[in-house]
C-alpha cells in the first residue's frame, strides 16, 4: 500500500500505470484498496499478467527470502514481464532512497541465504586512529576495504596498487564521498608488490600498524597460461610483504586467500595455498605481528565476476555461456567479503584461516537462468544458454577446508575458523613439492619460498 501510494504520486513521471495488487491473504481477495483491486494470489500471477497485459511485476517484499523470490521467478518464467523490487525499509527510513525508487532484482538477492551483516563499529575499533595499508586497493575487494576502513576513522590510509587507474579512482571517491577524508591522511601509491625494495620504502616511511593484503592475480584460466607471473606476483609479492611486516613493526596482517587454495587444481589456487603455508609458518616464529588469512568464495559483482559476464551477454542478446551444467560455486557479496576481512583482523590470534558461512553452493546454470528470467526474457528461447566445457584449472565444485583442517565456528555464528594446523616440516615440504609440480617448479618450490631473493624462478624454461 505504501509503494502504491508513492507510485501513484510519481506514476506520470515514471511512466507507470498501476493495475492492482497480488496478495495471498484470503481476506483481501476481491477487495478494493486505494482504488486498486486485489487481483488474486501468487498462484494467479501468470493468468493476471496474461489477461491484463502486465509489463512489470513489483515485489513489495524487501526482506523476502530466496525461496519466495525463486517462486516468483518461476511463476514469471515464460512470460514477457520484468521483475522489480522496492528498497529495504532501512534504506527508506534513513532517507537514502524513497519508495518511488524501483530497482531491478539483483542477483545478490538470490544468494539463497540471508546476507551476513556484522557490527562494523565494534569489530573495526582496532583500526581507528591507526595507520592502515591496503594492497590491491584499486580492485573490487581492495577498494571496498578502503571505503569501510575510511568510515571508522584511521589516522592514515595507505593505498597500494600497480594499477594507476584503480588507485586514482578510489582516491578520488574517498575525497568526495567520505566524511572522514579531511581528518585522515590518504596516501595513494602506485607500487608493484614484486619489488621488495619498493615495498620496503613504503613500510619504512609510513610504518603501518595494520596491513590488508588483497593484491593478487586471481583469474584461474588466465593464470594457467601465465604461471610464471602468478608465481612472481602471488608468491614472491606476498612473501615480500609478509617478511617486511615483521621487520617494520606491523601489528596485524590479514591475507586475502581463496577457496581455490583447498586441494588446488589451478595455478592460481596453488599460489594462494603456498602463501597460506608461508604465512602460518611466519605466524609461528613471529611474536610481534598477528598473521591470519581469509578464504573467499566467488564475489558477486567483482571485476571478472560471472554475474557481470552474464549481464553483458544478456544485454547483447546471448548466448549466455556456462562451463558445465553441474558446476557449483559458493558466492558472497563484496560488502560481506570485506566485513569478513575486517572481522578476521579483530579475531585473529595467529595463523588462523577464516571462512564465511556462505550457505549451500549455487549451480551456475541456475544462476544464468534466473538472470535471463529477471531480465524479462525466456531461457533457451529469447536467450540461449550454451555449455562450453570446463576451462583450464577449473573444478566442478569448490571446498572451504581440507580434510586435515579442524574448522569450527567462531564467536560469530556465521564465521568459521581453522586454527593453525601446525603440521611438521616434512609434511609441509611434501605439500610444497606437490604444489611445485602443479606450478612447474617441482622440489625447487621448497627452497624458493625459503630464499629471500627467489632467484631464477623460471630461468630454465
Amino acid at each position: 500500500m505504501l509503494v502504491a501510494r508513492e507510485l501513484k504520486k510519481h506514476g506520470r513521471s515514471l511512466e507507470l500505470k498501476l493495475l492492482g495488487f497480488i496478495d495471498d491473504d484470503p481476506t483481501k481477495q476481491k477487495q478494493i484498496i486505494q482504488g486498486l483491486p486485489v487481483l488474486g494470489t501468487r498462484a494467479d500471477l501468470p493468468e493476471v499478467v496474461k489477461q491484463r497485459g502486465i509489463d512489470e511485476v513489483v515485489i513489495a517484499m524487501p526482506s523476502a527470502p530466496y525461496s519466495t523470490l525463486q517462486e516468483l521467478i518461476g511463476l514469471c518464467e515464460g512470460l514477457e514481464v520484468k521483475i522489480k523490487t522496492v528498497p529495504g525499509i532501512y534504506e527508506i527510513l534513513t532517507g537514502q532512497v524513497s519508495l518511488k525508487t524501483l530497482k531491478d532484482v539483483a542477483i545478490e538477492d538470490l544468494l539463497r541465504r540471508l546476507p551476513v551483516e556484522l557490527d562494523m563499529q565494534s569489530i573495526s575499533a582496532y583500526l581507528s586512529g591507526q595507520t592502515v595499508l591496503v594492497t590491491g586497493a584499486g580492485g573490487s575487494i581492495g577498494s571496498e576495504l578502503c571505503r569501510q576502513i575510511a568510515g571508522v576513522g584511521p589516522k592514515k590510509l595507505v593505498l597500494v596498487d600497480h594499477d594507476e587507474n584503480g588507485i586514482f579512482y578510489i582516491d578520488q571517491e574517498l575525497a568526495y564521498n567520505n566524511k572522514n577524508y579531511k581528518e585522515m591522511q590518504v596516501v595513494p601509491l602506485v607500487r608493484d608488490i614484486q619489488s621488495r625494495q619498493s615495498l620496503e620504502q613504503v613500510l619504512e616511511e609510513h610504518h603501518p600498524e595494520v596491513v590488508f593484503h588483497a593484491a593478487a592475480y586471481k583469474h584461474v584460466p588466465l593464470m594457467e597460461t601465465n604461471v610464471e607471473e602468478a608465481v612472481r606476483n602471488n608468491i614472491k609479492g606476498s612473501k615480500n610483504l609478509i617478511d617486511l611486516a615483521a621487520q617494520y613493526g606491523v601489528k596485524r596482517f590479514v591475507f586475502v586467500s581463496t577457496d581455490k587454495a583447498v586441494n588446488p587444481s589451478s595455478a592460481m589456487g596453488a599460489t594462494k595455498r603456498v602463501v597460506e603455508i608461508y604465512l602460518q609458518n611466519k605466524a609461528r616464529s613471529c611474536n610481534s605481528c598477528v598473521y591470519c588469512a581469509v578464504r573467499f568464495g566467488n564475489v558477486l559483482g567483482s571485476k571478472g565476476s560471472v554475474v557481470l559476464l552474464f549481464r553483458e551477454q544478456i544485454a547483447r542478446g546471448g548466448p549466455v555461456t556456462v562451463t558445465h551444467p553441474d558446476m557449483k560455486r559458493y558466492f558472497m557479496t563484496i560488502p560481506e567479503a570485506v566485513q569478513l576481512v575486517i572481522q578476521a583482523g579483530a579475531l585473529g590470534r595467529g595463523g588462523e584461516i577464516f571462512v564465511l558461512d556462505m550457505g549451500e553452493p549455487i549451480k551456475i546454470s541456475e544462476m544464468a537462468r534466473d538472470m535471463v528470467i529477471l531480465s524479462g526474457l525466456k531461457p533457451d528461447q529469447d536467450i540461449k544458454i550454451d555449455y562450453i566445457g570446463l576451462r583450464p584449472g577449473e573444478k566442478l565444485n569448490e571446498e572451504l577446508f581440507s580434510d586435515r583442517e579442524n574448522f569450527a565456528l567462531t564467536q560469530h555464528e556465521r564465521i568459521f575458523i581453522a586454527p593453525d594446523t601446525k603440521i611438521g616440516e616434512a609434511e609441509i615440504n611434501a605439500e610444497l613439492e606437490q604444489l611445485g609440480e602443479r606450478l612447474g617448479l617441482g622440489k625447487e618450490l621448497v627452497t624458493l619460498i625459503a630464499d629471500d631473493n627467489l632467484p631464477g624462478l623460471f630461468s630454465q624454461q
